[in-house]
């Protein structure tokens, strides 16, 4: 397993990333996300550096070997630590052209360091700093939003979302992270152009979205979404939720986009696929099918096993919250999936926004601490067991072992014997009424 990113020893070479670029001649300062962090009292997970220096003098300073220029089109070079130091993503200072594509500059050129944070999305992103001299570098007011708690776009926010459509949706991560507000006229901009998200690649989307479903506040950021018009645009079937009184009273919310909210503000440090099915539950119960949700999935281009994690666990919430008259063997084949832990997660926030079967899944999350013997006892045949008996494989197999197997869970067979005798009977049955 690869050693993680140790954060010391990350800042450390940071530091010694812009001390080096220093000793050569270059202006060089932490930039962007690690200097708001570091101004917040979080400890920085990764480290960006601006300098003057143009690429290939940057991988001249620290040799080819170490250094990556994938991002050198747009003046960035990526020097490697050691695996527990992690990368330095090393940008020149710069100036960007149009952005036709509604993402990223059609060139650059390179420029100077007061240039290059007027470039930048938000203000609290625009900062710089010196790790030599601990001083801060501020042309953008990013210092003053930090104290205030605002999140604003710097200069004109329509050119800013203009530029690239995605920090829209970066601004309500922002937000609802840091526990800031929007500024008005960046929010009003943003529910002016919260249309044109779509643009965005549907990875990009899902990647800013899993961010906000599995942060505490994921509550705050949806409804967020919601009233910058960006969650229609990138989940147009969520207006089911609030659709039926929208017409009548713009700010009124249905009672399932509240329970909506409310499931997501329950939900206990959920995984991506948890806290997306907790957001679609809400479509689901409106009316939509299995096939609904594999699409939404789809788009965003999940993986297979996230995908059917989010269909599983909505198919089957429902039967944890109603346990007590549900068959034993229909239960128990639930219970015994890799994925139960993240279906009682979901049910447990449900049942606690609805206040109804709540102890019905507190008993689920009790039989799993049964035996493994009793809980999932090993199968009295297999198809194996009834080709040997002589029974001819095809669509009765399926029909046989399941009968069997409720049979078995429910206590009524105990031996192979008992089972295989039963396999007769069921395949009598079918012959004497075939």
């Amino acid at each position: 397993m690869p050693k993680r990113v140790d954060p010391e020893q990350a800042r450390r070479h940071a530091l010694w990333v812009v001390q080096k670029l220093r000793d050569m001649g270059h202006e060089a300062l932490w930039a962007g996300g690690c200097v708001r962090d570091q101004l917040l009292g979080r400890r920085p997970s990764d480290y960006d550096v601006a300098t003057s220096a143009i690429p290939e003098q940057v991988r001249s300073c620290f040799g080819r070997q170490r250094t990556l220029a994938i991002g050198a089109a747009f003046g960035v070079i990526t020097v490697q630590g050691r695996r527990s130091e992690g990368q330095v993503e090393v940008a020149t200072f710069r100036a960007d052209a149009a952005y036709t594509d509604g993402r990223h500059p059609d060139t650059v050129s390179f420029s100077t360091a007061c240039a290059d944070a007027r470039r930048r999305d938000f203000t609290i992103n625009g900062l710089f700093f010196d790790p030599l001299t601990d001083q801060v570098i501020d042309y953008v007011g990013g210092q003053r939003d930090l104290r205030a708690g605002v999140i604003r776009a710097i200069g004109d926010p329509y050119q800013r979302i203009a530029e690239d459509k995605l920090r829209m949706l970066r601004a309500v991560r922002f937000a609802t992270t840091f526990d800031f507000r929007i500024d008005p006229a960046t929010k009003q901009a943003v529910r002016r152009e919260a249309g044109s998200v779509t643009v965005v690649s549907a990875e990009r989307i899902a990647v800013e979205l899993r961010k906000m479903l599995v942060h505490p506040r994921r509550a705050r950021a949806v409804d967020l979404l919601r009233d910058l018009m960006l969650l229609p645009a990138i989940l147009p079937e969520s207006e089911v939720l609030w659709a039926p009184t929208v017409s009548t009273h713009p700010d009124a919310r249905s009672a399932t986009w509240d329970s909506t909210l409310g499931i997501l503000d329950k939900l206990e440090r959920p995984t991506f696929p948890v806290a997306l099915a907790g957001l679609l539950w809400g479509i689901r119960v409106r009316g939509a099918g299995a096939g609904l949700v594999n699409a939404i999935c789809r788009r965003w281009r999940l993986s297979n096993d996230e995908r059917k994690t989010i269909v599983w666990t909505l198919d089957q919430e429902r039967l944890l919250r109603t346990s007590q008259s549900v068959p034993w063997p229909r239960l128990q084949r639930v219970l015994v999936e890799p994925a139960v832990g993240q279906l009682l997660s979901l049910a447990d926030a449900i049942a606690a926004e609805l206040d109804e079967g709540r102890q019905q899944v507190d008993a689920c999350r009790r039989k799993l601490d049964l035996p493994r013997e009793v809980l999932d006892p090993p199968p009295l045949i297999t198809g194996t067991h009834l080709r040997q008996a002589g029974f001819r494989p095809g669509p009765l197999f399926r029909r046989i072992l399941e009968e069997v197997r409720d049979a078995q869970l429910l206590g009524r067979l105990t031996t192979r014997e008992e089972a295989l005798e039963m396999a007769r009977r069921i395949r009598l049955c079918q012959e004497n009424h075939g």
